[in-house]
This record gives C-alpha cells, sequence and structure tokens, in this order.
C-alpha cells in the first residue's frame, strides 16, 4: 500500500506574523517592491523548511498569499473590475491592493467569510471583459521550492467550480461564457505546472460539499472532463472539506487522480457513501482525519482506527493522510506557550504539532510501527488529564443551566409595543446615527497597553490613561454630531479576547494567532472549562463615558455565539451547552449595565451564521440553539432598554428569518460593498424591527463622500420606513486612522441631516 502524508495547506502568516509586519511595511512605504518580494520569499521557503524538517511527504505550495487566494486567481486571470482601469498605469501591486482595501476614489471589492469559517476572502467580480492569464504564480511558488530547496512540492489553487460559486456578477447567459472562458486559463496552468515538473496538482473544491442540484452536478463533471482532455498528463488530487462531498456516487467518478474527503467534519455521511457506493479502485483516496480547524490533540488510535476503517470500506491501495483541511485556520505551533496550564498546553495541537500527528498515524498505518514508543499513551492521558480538570466541573454553571426555563427566551412585550415606548423613553431623532462599537486604536494606545501589559506602569496610570482617551473620543463625538454614542473600547485588544480574559473558563496563548482577513490576524481565546461570569467586565467604561455627555451611550458587549465561533472550544460538550453558558454571563452583565443607567446595550453577533453547516438543510438545529442563546442572553431587559446587535461580512439573503428571530430592537448590518444585493432580499422578504444598513466601507482607508453615502440612504427607503432606520458605519472602527473616521463619520452626519430634510423627520 502507498501512504502519503500532506496537508492541504500550512499557516502562511509565521509564528510571529511575520508576514503581515511585512505587508503592512510595503503599504506604508516603508519597503521597497524589491525587498518586499525578498522578504515574501524568504518567508515562503522558511514555511516549507519548516515542514520539511517536521517529515511531512508532500508539502503544498500555492497555499501563500498577498492578501487572498481567491483574489489571488481573480487577478491572475485578468477579472479586474472596470473601476480599477484609473489604475491601469500604476504598479501590479497597487492594483491587486487596491482591489482588497480601495484606494482614492475606487471601492474595495467585496469581502465576505470563506464557508463557515472566520476566514474572509474577497469576492471576485466578472463584468463580461475578456480573461487571461496574466502570470501563472503558482508556478512561480513550484519552481521556487524546487530551484531553491530542491524539494518537489503539490501545487494547489482552488478549484474552477468553487472560483466560479464564489464569483459574482453573472446571470445565466453570462455564466456560460464566464466558464467558457476559465476553464482553458485552469487548464493552461495546470499544463505550465505540470512541465514544470510537478507530480501532483491539488485542486481545492470546497463547494462540492454544498447541496447540488442536478445541473450544477453535470456543470462540474462536464468542467472536469474538459480539463481531463484538456491536460491528460496531470495527476489531479480534488479536495473537498468543511463537508461530506456532495452527490458522492457520482462526483467520485470524476476523471482524477485522487480525491480528498473530510473525515472530521463530513466523517459520517462520507464513510456512509463509501459503504454504499464504495471507492474508484484507480484512484488515491485522500483522508482527512486531522482537525484543521480545532486545536485540541488527537487521540492517535481512534485516528488510526478511523484511517483503517476507511480503507476497509474503501479497498483503497493508494492513500494521503491529511488534514481535514487548511491549517491556516489554527496557529504555527505551540511552543512559545510556556504560560499555559501545563495540562490544557499537553492536550493542544497548532499546526507544527498536527503535522506531527499525520506523520505518526501516515507511518503506523504503512508499516504498523510508531515512530516515537508511547505516542499513543502519551495523547490518551493528556485528553484524560484535561478532561478530569475541576475548570469541567463547576456545579454552579451546571444549576445555572438546569434551571433554565422557556421564559427566559422571551422578551416581556412584543417589538411593536417596545418600539413605541422606546420612542417616547429614548427621544432620538428619525434616523440616528451612531458607530458600531470601537473607535481607533492609535499607535499610543496600543503602546500604552503593551507597556501596562509588561507592568511597566501600574492598573490605576493605565485606567487613567484610558479614561482619558475616552474622553478625548466623546469630545469628538460631540463634533462630529452623532446621535448615540461609544465610549470607543480603548480598554480591548480583541473584542472575544477582552471578555475571556475576565471570565471563568477562558485560556489565552502567547502567540496563537491566526488570520481572520487581509493582514488583520487574531488570537482566539481557548474555551477549556465551564464559563462562569465573576464581576462586571464593561460598567466602568461606559459610565466614565456617559457621565461626560447628555448624548446616550451604548453598553458594548460581544454575543454568545460570536465568542462561542470566534474562539477554540472544547470538544467534551456540545457547542450548545457552552453557548448556554455564555449566555447566562452575558445576562448578568446585561443586569450590571441596566443597574448602571445604561438604557441602550449592543450585544454584537458577527459570527452568527458563520456557525451555519454548509447545507441549508442541516441549518434548523444551529439556527434554533444560537438565536436560543443570544435571546437568553438578553431577554431579561426592561421593555425600555433597547438592545441592538451588529453583523458583518456575510450573505444575508438566505439568512433574513434568523435575524428576525433574534428580537433585537436594532440590528446593523455590512451593506457598504454588496448594498445592492441586501436591498433586493429585504424587497423580497421585509424586515420589520428596527435596522442600521452600514453606509460605508471601514476595511478601506477612503473617505466616503455625502453624496456616494446619500445614494445608500435613498435606496434604502424603498425598503426600510423612517421609524425602523438607523445610520452607521458597517462595523467597528479599531483599524482605521483618526483622521479619516473623523472625516468619514462628518459626512455620514451630513448625510443623515440631508435625509431627513429629503423626507421631513423632524425630531421626537
Amino acid at each position: 500500500m502507498e501512504v502519503i502524508s500532506t496537508v492541504i495547506g500550512y499557516p502562511y502568516i509565521g509564528e510571529n506574523r511575520q508576514w503581515k509586519r511585512t505587508v503592512e511595511k510595503f503599504w506604508k512605504g516603508n519597503l521597497s517592491e524589491e525587498q518586499f518580494q525578498k522578504d515574501l520569499k524568504e518567508q515562503r521557503l522558511k514555511n516549507i523548511q519548516r515542514q520539511h524538517e517536521l517529515g511531512i511527504d508532500y508539502i503544498t505550495v500555492g497555499d501563500f498569499t498577498l492578501y487572498d487566494r481567491m483574489l489571488d486567481l481573480a487577478f491572475m486571470f485578468g477579472l479586474v473590475p472596470e473601476r480599477y482601469q484609473s489604475l491601469v498605469n500604476e504598479t501590479e501591486f497597487t492594483r491587486y491592493y487596491a482591489m482588497a482595501r480601495g484606494a482614492k476614489n475606487v471601492v474595495a471589492c467585496e469581502m465576505t467569510k470563506w464557508f463557515n469559517t472566520n476566514y474572509h476572502y474577497i469576492v471576485p467580480e466578472y463584468e463580461g471583459t475578456r480573461l487571461k492569464l496574466t502570470h501563472n504564480k503558482i508556478v512561480d511558488y513550484f519552481l521556487e521550492a524546487k530551484n531553491e530547496l530542491n524539494i518537489i512540492t503539490k501545487p494547489t489553487l482552488i478549484g474552477p467550480y468553487t472560483f466560479i460559486d464564489l464569483t459574482k456578477g453573472y446571470d445565466q447567459k453570462s455564466r456560460a461564457t464566464f466558464i467558457f472562458q476559465l476553464l482553458p486559463l485552469y487548464a493552461d496552468v495546470i499544463q505550465q505546472l505540470v512541465d514544470a515538473g510537478a507530480e501532483w496538482i491539488q485542486l481545492e473544491e470546497p463547494s462540492l460539499t454544498k447541496s447540488l442540484p442536478e445541473d450544477e452536478v453535470r456543470l462540474v463533471e462536464e468542467m472536469y472532463k474538459q480539463l481531463s482532455e484538456s491536460v491528460p498528463a496531470a495527476k489531479i488530487m480534488l479536495q473537498t472539506y468543511f463537508e461530506a462531498l456532495t452527490s458522492y456516487e457520482r462526483l467520485s467518478q470524476l476523471p482524477v487522480a485522487g480525491i480528498g474527503l473530510d473525515f472530521v467534519h463530513g466523517k459520517k455521511e462520507n464513510m456512509d457513501s463509501i459503504r454504499k457506493y464504495g471507492f474508484p479502485s484507480e484512484k488515491f483516496i485522500g483522508i482527512g482525519c486531522i482537525n484543521g480547524r480545532d486545536i485540541w490533540s488527537a487521540n492517535l488510535a481512534e485516528v488510526v482506527s478511523d484511517i483503517q476503517s476507511v480503507l476497509s470500506l474503501s479497498g483503497a491501495q493508494s492513500v494521503w493522510i491529511e488534514s481535514s483541511c487548511s491549517l491556516q485556520h489554527v496557529p504555527v505551533t505551540t511552543i512559545s506557550e510556556k504560560q499555559l496550564d501545563p495540562v490544557l498546553l499537553n492536550a493542544l495541537a497548532f499546526a507544527d504539532e498536527k503535522i506531527k500527528e499525520i506523520v505518526h498515524v501516515s507511518t503506523y498505518i504503512s508499516s504498523q510501527h510508531w515512530l516515537e514508543e508511547k505516542v499513543v499513551s502519551k495523547s490518551m492521558l493528556a485528553i484524560e488529564a484535561l478532561s478530569t480538570h475541576s475548570a469541567r466541573h463547576n456545579k454552579n454553571i451546571h444549576a445555572s443551566l438546569q434551571s433554565i426555563t422557556e421564559t427566559d427566551f422571551s422578551r416581556a412585550l412584543p417589538y411593536e409595543e417596545r418600539r413605541t415606548i422606546q420612542k417616547q423613553v429614548l427621544q432620538l431623532p428619525d434616523f440616528p446615527t451612531t458607530t458600531i462599537g470601537s473607535f481607533p486604536q492609535s499607535a499610543e494606545v496600543k503602546k500604552t497597553r503593551a507597556a501596562w501589559r509588561k507592568n511597566q506602569m501600574t492598573d490605576n496610570e493605565y485606567a487613567a490613561f484610558i479614561k482619558k482617551e475616552t474622553a478625548r473620543w466623546v469630545e469628538i463625538q460631540e463634533d462630529i454630531g452623532l446621535d448615540v454614542f461609544v465610549h470607543g473600547e480603548f480598554e480591548r485588544t480583541d473584542m472575544v479576547e477582552f471578555f475571556g480574559e475576565k471570565l471563568s473558563g477562558f485560556a489565552f496563548t502567547t502567540n496563537a494567532w491566526v488570520v481572520s482577513y487581509g493582514s488583520r490576524c487574531v488570537k482566539p481565546p481557548i474555551i477549556y472549562g465551564d464559563v462562569e461570569w465573576t464581576n462586571p467586565m464593561t460598567v466602568k467604561e461606559v459610565i466614565d463615558a456617559q457621565k461626560l455627555t447628555n448624548k446616550y451611550v451604548k453598553g458594548m458587549l460581544t454575543g454568545p455565539v460570536t465568542i462561542l465561533n470566534w474562539s477554540f472550544v472544547r470538544n467534551d460538550i456540545p457547542r450548545e451547552v457552552v453557548a448556554n453558558q455564555i449566555a447566562i454571563a452575558l445576562r448578568q452583565e446585561i443586569r450590571a449595565l441596566e443597574e448602571a443607567g445604561i438604557a441602550i446595550i449592543q450585544v454584537d453577533e458577527p459570527a452568527l451564521r458563520e456557525g451555519l453547516p454548509l447545507r441549508q438543510e442541516n441549518w434548523s438545529e444551529y439556527v434554533n440553539w444560537a438565536v436560543k442563546a443570544f435571546k437568553l442572553a438578553t431577554s431579561s431587559v426592561k421593555i425600555e432598554t433597547q438592545i441592538h446587535t451588529h453583523m458583518c461580512y456575510c450573505e444575508f439573503n438566505d439568512f433574513i428569518d434568523p435575524i428576525r428571530e433574534l428580537d433585537a430592537d436594532v440590528i446593523s448590518l455590512e451593506t457598504s460593498r454588496s448594498h445592492g444585493e441586501l436591498i433586493s432580499s429585504l424587497k423580497k422578504n421585509a424586515y420589520e424591527l428596527g435596522i442600521g444598513l452600514g453606509v460605508y466601507d471601514i476595511h478601506s482607508p477612503r473617505v466616503p463622500v455625502v453624496s456616494e453615502i446619500m445614494g445608500i440612504l435613498e435606496e434604502s427607503l424603498q425598503v426600510i420606513s423612517i421609524e425602523q432606520f438607523w445610520i452607521n458605519p458597517d462595523c467597528g472602527l479599531k483599524t482605521r486612522q483618526e483622521s479619516e473616521t473623523v472625516a468619514a463619520l462628518k459626512n455620514m452626519v451630513k448625510a443623515a441631516k440631508q435625509i431627513r430634510e429629503v423626507t421631513g423627520s423632524i425630531l421626537h
């Protein structure tokens, strides 16, 4: 039996976020283009060398990016929207990063979630322009490893069906033209890789794990038939992940040399499909058996048992033992995590440790011997030690969960009645303006926080600094003329980490970074024990701000499902139970805010949608408990207390009903990059509660003009009544510069005043 160890992809950001620092230096003009390329090449080669030293058989290239891999392909295929033609005389990097981040007078491409992960990709836009292969960066990466390290790697690129599926801008007729143009370009890329000496080429097709109608299955079959005929010498590994392969009976027969299947998140269905339909004897099977999306050590004995079951059912003689998906969704290594509880640390596996696990099990499958003595018992003992940890056996929390009743999930009055009361109490104008929560975290804020964390300043000195910065931004908001203020969140590093640090059951790492979008990296908390509220977490800072103004200052919390989905979560109990534990803690925090006199409380749930199963027919169970967790956190408030929530960068067209079920008084949504799509959705499926449409893109440094914002507001009035309408940016402002933030918000407030004049709105 031929057994090969590999991973679908490896984290490109580096153990110490070297990639992020390099890219941001280049953006700021502190790095020449030549040095920029040299530094990135060094980082790519280091990643390959590291995996080689860990003992993996097939190392992947093409998993590295300048910003985002969907954008890489769009740019490589000449899929550049017309609005960027004004940059035709600029450098390639200028045009590329303009599509990602925007440029002066040019808006960025839309950004949305990569399937059900917290990674955001740039959405390619097809405008009917003629496609062409501009430059094959994938073959460059392959030759780089071959020539510099003498390593024959496995090139990877997002497969043609997934690329088409995630591209926007075509109708049914133009889609056919798009596909007709795109397939020869894929064939050219693959042929060049074959000519360069690539033995295997990986095409990633996560869209093949979604439910596909008959015509789409036929399309996939025809696409791969044409690819196979165009490049018959190519050995293609069709790689699926995040779920089981859909339409298995037919798609497993595609003319490719191998098919990779996820035996973590799609384990049961993939097993059932193989049991029912077998597996093509001539193909390699990729067994994705090490979880690429969590940070827990694998039970190696169980993994080997699963692999043996797959081999027995499939009869496969040629096997890839691999991660369930790319390892970009986990941190690089545990090596620097010295401060963690040893019991927890021993039960963790990041990317490098997962590669070691893959090498261990693939060696055993091929030789029936383990590389290291007692490696299996060590993994089992580590898992058992964590399961008996006192942090996982909090009697108070277990009692609170048992005491929950149905009344805990409902507000005292329906929205229409609440709205009337809140209008009378709050006395806000029509089209009230606000922001999502955070304001720019300047170099001084970051420097001061770092000094405090290093014990270079006292708690009192740090608190005084935060109070002063908060006061400064209250004054700025007064000058801008916003209607509802926020305190700015200068005490917070991350919207999840901040709360985790103040709740029991969480652990925090030193260097466990993962990429969220572009150069934005996050360090997710680890929920390893029972979650419990102990003391107020946000009250002091909000009250400090409220004392300085007669305007309302919102209480700002991160919702239970977002805290769950943006953390690495214990895997010994259902996620629903963990969500309810967090909800009970937030319920207590909301009570503390109310008691302190805060009348508007925002509970953000930007990650609500990303927890959905990929297939819509499997949504109901998740939606039910996720919505109930939000309502458990928020439903105990007084009638006159206004509950806000916020969501960003995901497709809402098929998610309006769950949003409505949250029963939040006001929801703010990202719409600046995809405004027309949401408006069309609301025309078909009206939304009756309060809603704030994000009127400009905070992920771009450009300042929107008033007329641009007015266009969004006027179009939105087609589907949203004046009584419902709030005006806000599309997301938090933490990553923006102060000058651009103030300028953009001033234009937003000017637009709000204009729309009030246009509609004849008055103060209530």
